[in-house]
């Protein structure tokens, strides 16, 4: 479509990780690998805190919502990071793009919220542990899972229609394997001003907010540790939040190298890598995580052999 001299862009061709004939195959190989586990990964922690009585509490219910959550984020890239690697055709259309853009940003969103109700729980069960039953009933955990994707939903909502108002032109080629803000605007031909002023506001809100909460949570979690006066108390209350305390870091630690630096220091290849970490690395890391070292899911998962 042509407006004035401009040809308005109605689809887009991915190159991918790499544009390289010589690495599809090893790349299709390694994602294909990395795709599986990530899915029987998630999706055995999901079935084992489902069927396990031992593991029906408020804290696994929430690594069970994570790993749901995790299983089809990644496969919101995956699947059509395997199809550009065997197949020639590496387009998308406009309408897909914005598809897959929604779908990421309803997952990434979510997670953020969901982390930061992870956070509360580690709180309840570690400041007070007389009210941790009542405090959260499964009514209330409910609620708070409903609650992250009914937030990460609005957030992408407002994200996406903020994205796809603009017009894009020029060349049509992303250098990157999924359809995400930073190429995108790139190739617009609109005024971005109000955009990034709307951007910055939908990330800047859910993200600090999101972490505020989880640093409240944390150092009432901490003053709440340095009153126990057994060193094996303290260690044991502290074990409950390390696997949470490492997810954090990894997703937030990831989402904020890729869109808190300034333009002047951006590079498309440490993003690409940074984007391989928070969608594909990161869910795959995350079963890893709530299962090492962890004797009720160890003891689950040998009652299932």
């Amino acid at each position: 479509m042509e407006v004035g001299n401009r040809t308005i862009l109605t689809e887009f061709i991915f190159l991918g990780i790499s544009a390289d004939p010589q690495w599809q195959l090893p790349l299709f190989v390694i994602f294909l690998m990395l795709y599986l586990l990530t899915m029987s990964g998630n999706m055995t922690l999901v079935i084992l805190i489902r069927i396990d009585s031992r593991l029906h509490t408020p804290m696994y219910y929430f690594i069970g919502s994570l790993s749901f959550l995790d299983f089809w984020y990644t496969s919101v890239y995956t699947p059509k990071i395997l199809a550009n690697c065997v197949s020639g055709d590496r387009r998308i259309s406009l309408a897909g793009c914005g598809a897959q853009f929604f779908f990421s940003c309803l997952a990434a969103y979510t997670e953020c919220y969901l982390l930061a109700a992870m956070a509360y729980d580690r709180h309840a069960a570690i400041c007070k542990p007389l009210l941790y039953s009542g405090t959260m009933s499964a009514s209330v955990c409910t609620g708070l899972v409903a609650g992250s994707y009914a937030g990460g939903f609005l957030n992408a909502i407002a994200h996406t229609a903020n994205t796809f108002r603009l017009n894009f032109c020029g060349r049509n080629v992303i250098d990157h394997f999924l359809c995400d803000v930073l190429p995108l605007v790139k190739m617009s031909c609109t005024d971005t001003r109000v955009y990034v002023i709307i951007l910055s506001s939908l990330v800047g809100f859910t993200v600090l907010s999101c972490l505020l909460a989880i640093l409240i949570s944390y150092l009432n979690i901490l003053l709440a540790i340095l009153r126990i006066r057994s060193a094996s108390g303290r260690r044991k209350a502290f074990s409950t939040c390390a696997s949470h305390l490492v997810s954090v870091m990894l997703f937030y630690g990831s989402l904020l190298f890729v869109y808190s630096r300034p333009s002047s220091s951006y590079s498309l290849e440490r993003d690409k890598v940074a984007a391989l970490f928070y969608t594909i690395i990161n869910p795959l890391l995350n079963p890893v995580i709530y299962s090492f070292r962890n004797k009720d899911v160890k003891e689950a998962f040998r009652k299932t052999q």
